[in-house]
């Protein structure tokens, strides 16, 4: 009996902890922090601003325009304005050229002039001695018009969204990515085919605005190391 009775006073005792699994009342727990907001983190690829965290409907970043028409054939009247003139001249006489250098500025020397422009050279000949017209390089060339366009969020060729926006027309395609996208792909191949020496003068005078030749080594200082002059050793008087 003495020891039923001590069991049952150890179990009232209210310095004892509560038992495992005993019912604590709603109106007794404490309340509980509310989560953590998830914080966007915007980080960049290639230029371009990615929010993480959000959605992206609410991150719409508009697109740019071309710095220059693809028309402006003599380019702009600024710092760049010599630059434009090498281009366009480069555009007219040697296209192969150009491309070679539209690209190695794109890649930023990791492909070399000679593996874009060598191909471009044999396309360009090949067309003009079977078919009368330069329509094989186009092939060739337009994925790089492309990949300008993605990198540094342009616009396609004669502004496709502008003209869905005055005309009222196609905006399902507007709000479609995918099919989007693939119009845009097919607006790049047909501004080669159409207006091929344009679209090179027109990417390479973005590209120059954008990017530093890659032999320019970036604008990064160089230290040059000079030896120490020779010493020579005076007895004294």
């Amino acid at each position: 009996m003495g020891a039923a009775a001590d069991n049952r006073e150890e179990e009232s005792s209210p310095l004892l902890p509560a038992a495992v699994g005993a019912a604590i009342p709603a109106d007794e727990k404490p309340p509980q922090a509310p989560a953590p907001a998830l914080e966007a983190t915007k980080l960049y690829a290639d230029g371009v601003p990615v929010v993480i965290g959000e959605p992206v409907a609410a991150h719409a970043i508009p697109r740019e325009s071309w710095s220059s028409g693809i028309l402006s054939c003599l380019g702009r009247h600024d710092e760049f304005c010599s630059s434009d003139l090498e281009v366009c001249l480069l555009g007219s006489v040697a296209p192969c050229v150009l491309y070679g250098s539209n690209v190695e500025r794109l890649a930023a020397g990791q492909s070399t002039f000679a593996n874009s422009c060598l191909p471009y050279t044999g396309l360009y000949m090949l067309g003009n001695s079977l078919f009368g017209w330069n329509c094989l390089a186009p092939w060739f060339s337009h994925p790089t018009r492309t990949a300008i366009r993605r990198r540094y969020n342009l616009e396609a060729s004669g502004s496709f969204e502008a003209f869905t926006r005055q005309c009222g027309c196609c905006g399902g395609l507007v709000e479609d990515e995918e099919r989007r996208e693939h119009l845009e792909v097919a607006c790049d191949l047909a501004t080669h085919y159409l207006c091929h020496p344009c679209a090179l003068c027109q990417e390479g005078r973005e590209l120059r605005r954008r990017v530093p030749h890659p032999g320019f080594n970036n604008g990064r200082s160089v230290f040059v190391m000079m030896p120490p002059m020779e010493q020579t050793m005076g007895r004294g008087m």
